[in-house]
């Protein structure tokens, strides 16, 4: 109770004072208690359950856990010289392998873990610090996309994809872990990577067109994301009685963020089509299509693709517009447990892990921050105010990033 209170002040002190006049579409002062209520027990949680040895949250997993919990404390304005992410920050230095990639020795997910990690480290990278990092894995990652160097012509569906690690079966989960990587290591959408990228994400969607004609892409057409177009598809729990690949939230909404950070246009018919899907299944109560598995994965890249979509109100099908940070932070706050942690219910890939479910909470309401806005002023895609006028046994890491 102690730190809750004095983390509570530390938002007196240093968050600008809020009103309704100039806060985002669904804002209210009791909205913004919320939401600093909200962040602080979560800190206070994630203090507490931190590894005193070395830093770590969740190792049993991998350093993903750790990865994305840093990054969430990071981006909720922690410094990193803070002794509590300075240790995790060192735990995580510790697995930067010579091949430049950042993961546990041995692990098959070599992809995931450098990628999560990179985000993490350019969070954390304001004065320079962790750029030869940065660079050395950025080129570690781009080695593990399939391409032609890996024998892959573009015609075929695995081409620009990434999957856990070098040779394994890319998928779009991992490949939008890849293009956040790749944007926070300062590449812009026309890098070679990221366009080789944005064709397997757009393969992934059940759209035809001239970027995907693969042979799930009419069956459905509805605009929705899926797991992967490689090998025809996960499993077959995923297809529909035409033979078509379901999509689901979770996938759609990455593959929204993934187009956008590889410079699609807003006008583009890929786009239209995602929104289109997503406007028919609005929902904050599950993740559309798969209930509530994989649910928090759900809300932060439901967060982070609305973010990068740049409106403040989506409208569902039905015309109603929804202030969907407002929403998200009301929704989040009504699922804390009172210690300040969140988890599912349903374990499925991981998400009984109090931490890491955390950690998606707290980097889903970074994207929902009530900044004050200036007139002209807006929410840039990594989620920060611009003003106006200014430029155990390890359990199989699948388990925590399936979704």
């Amino acid at each position: 109770m102690k730190t809750l209170t004095c983390i509570a002040l530390l938002f007196a002190l240093v968050a600008p004072s809020f009103a309704a006049d100039g806060l985002p579409a669904g804002f209210d002062d009791k909205t913004v208690t919320t939401y600093e209520q909200t962040v602080a027990k979560a800190i206070t949680f994630l203090e507490g359950s931190r590894n005193p040895a070395d830093g770590s949250y969740s190792s049993f997993a991998g350093i993903g856990p750790t990865a994305l919990v840093t990054t969430a404390l990071l981006r909720h304005g922690r410094s990193p010289d803070d002794p509590l992410l300075a240790t995790s920050l060192d735990y995580l230095k510790g697995h930067i392998q010579e091949d430049g990639g950042i993961y546990v020795t041995g692990t098959h997910y070599r992809n995931y873990e450098t990628c999560v990690a990179m985000v993490c480290f350019a969070e954390a990278n304001d004065d320079g610090r962790y750029d030869k990092i940065l660079k050395n894995a950025d080129k570690f990652i781009k080695g593990l996309q399939w391409d032609e160097g890996e024998g892959k012509e573009k015609s075929d569906p695995a081409f620009g994809g990434a999957g856990y690690g070098k040779h394994l079966r890319p998928d779009l989960s991992n490949t939008t872990f890849l293009i956040d990587a790749l944007k926070s290591a300062g590449n812009g959408p026309d890098d070679q990577a990221m366009q080789q990228a944005l064709i397997f994400v757009s393969r992934c969607q059940n759209l035809e067109s001239e970027h995907n004609d693969t042979k799930h892409a009419a069956l459905i057409g509805d605009g929705s994301f899926y797991y992967t177009c490689a090998t025809g598809g996960e499993t077959k729990t995923e297809e529909t009685a035409n033979g078509g690949l379901r999509g689901y939230g979770s996938m759609t909404y990455a593959g929204l963020k993934s187009m956008i950070y590889a410079g699609v246009d807003a006008d583009d018919k890929r786009v239209q089509a995602a929104k289109k899907w997503i406007s028919k299944h609005y929902s904050l109560k599950e993740n559309p299509g798969m209930a509530d598995s994989g649910l928090y994965y759900y809300y932060h890249v439901f967060a982070k693709a609305l973010s990068a979509l740049g409106e403040e109100e989506f409208a569902d099908a039905d015309g109603k517009l929804h202030p969907w940070r407002a929403e998200l932070i009301n929704e989040l706050a009504a699922r804390q447990a009172e210690n300040g942690s969140w988890t599912n219910e349903n374990s499925r890939w991981l998400e009984g892990d109090a931490n890491l479910v955390t950690a998606y909470s707290l980097l889903a309401l970074s994207y929902c921050h009530p900044t004050k806005q200036a007139a002209g002023g807006g929410i840039e895609a990594d989620g920060k105010a611009v003003e106006s006028g200014t430029s155990g046994g390890r359990v199989d890491p699948r388990d925590v990033i399936r979704p």
